[in-house]
């Protein structure tokens, strides 16, 4: 699966990725009227996101939450929203941060990301901090059924430190013994770009932190939320990358799908709405290039 990215990555000049996250109260009138069901106006809403930038990104992030709490009508609408963007020859990256413990953990792990299951997603977030047993089942499907995971590392919110940044009795801080177990469950399924399916959340709101952590993960994928209306820009992102300007994937969710907010005299329709996030998709995949270009000596495409 990360051999999948990676050559999208290179085809589309473009490691960045647009998440979808339905917030009501933000989708344009235009969507909120089409029916008297939710789950269809979000589930149009969805489609129309992916239409406009299918060619511009090689995948999407939907945010569970943001379906479920629209009910069983919300959860479907997230399958129908994972079948599109497969169908748009996009990967999925189901950011759930599911985990637990036994038959829980492997429940979760078969919903979301088995081939069999109801999901299907190329990619989830896990939660680590139940410890080593409870990822088993996740690492499981992903090596059995090619697909990968995204692990929790240093999350981008303002009170990650609280536990990410606590120090253990050997020295290390949470986050630096996280790395060091991503290593090595990213062993078994690396690509053949020296690259592993298993990777890391690193929030984009911490680049000093991120640039150490990518010094510990040279091998792994970063998922970097926090870009654009949490903080992170192009620059602040760079320390993410390794020198082929490979190994982060750059998150970007309320920044371009509410953007329309801040256009004056907004046209309240459809097709105006698709063109920009499209516009706003485009103009974040030429920032963080032209910081690629800056940064990585050795860009590789």
């Amino acid at each position: 699966m990360i051999d999948r990215l990676i050559d999208g990555i290179k085809r589309k000049r473009n490691p960045c990725i647009v998440g979808i996250d339905p917030e009501w109260e933000k989708l344009p009138v235009c969507y909120r009227s089409i029916s008297d069901h939710v789950a269809d106006c979000i589930l149009c809403w969805a489609k129309d996101v992916i239409d406009a930038v299918d060619d511009v990104v090689v995948a999407v992030k939907p945010q569970m939450a943001f379906f479920e709490v629209f009910g069983s009508e919300g959860i479907q609408a997230h399958q129908q929203t994972v079948a599109y963007a497969h169908e748009h020859g996009l990967l999925v990256i189901d950011d759930s941060k599911r985990n637990d413990i036994g038959n829980t953990a492997k429940a979760y792990a078969t919903a979301h990301l088995a081939k069999d299951g109801p999901i299907d997603a190329d990619f989830l977030t896990v939660n680590p901090f139940l410890g080593t047993d409870s990822l088993e089942p996740f690492l499981r499907v992903a090596e059995q059924d090619g697909k990968g995971l995204f692990i929790l590392v240093k999350t981008s919110n303002p009170s990650s430190h609280e536990i990410s940044d606590a120090i253990k009795p050997d020295g290390q801080t949470v986050c630096q013994w996280l790395a060091a177990q991503v290593n090595q469950y990213g062993v078994q399924c690396m690509g053949r770009y020296g690259y592993s399916s298993i990777g890391a959340v690193v929030g984009a709101t911490y680049p000093a932190q991120a640039a150490a952590l990518r010094r510990l993960m040279k091998e792994q994928f970063f998922l970097v939320p926090g870009y654009g209306a949490q903080g992170g820009n192009a620059d602040s992102i760079a320390a993410c990358f390794n020198s082929d300007g490979l190994g982060a994937l750059i998150s970007s969710s309320r920044g371009i799908l509410y953007h329309y907010q801040q256009v004056p005299n907004w046209q309240p329709d459809r097709e105006a709405y698709r063109e920009d996030v499209r516009t706003q998709a485009r103009q974040m995949q030429q920032d963080v290039y032209a910081a690629l270009q800056m940064a990585c000596d050795q860009l590789s495409y």
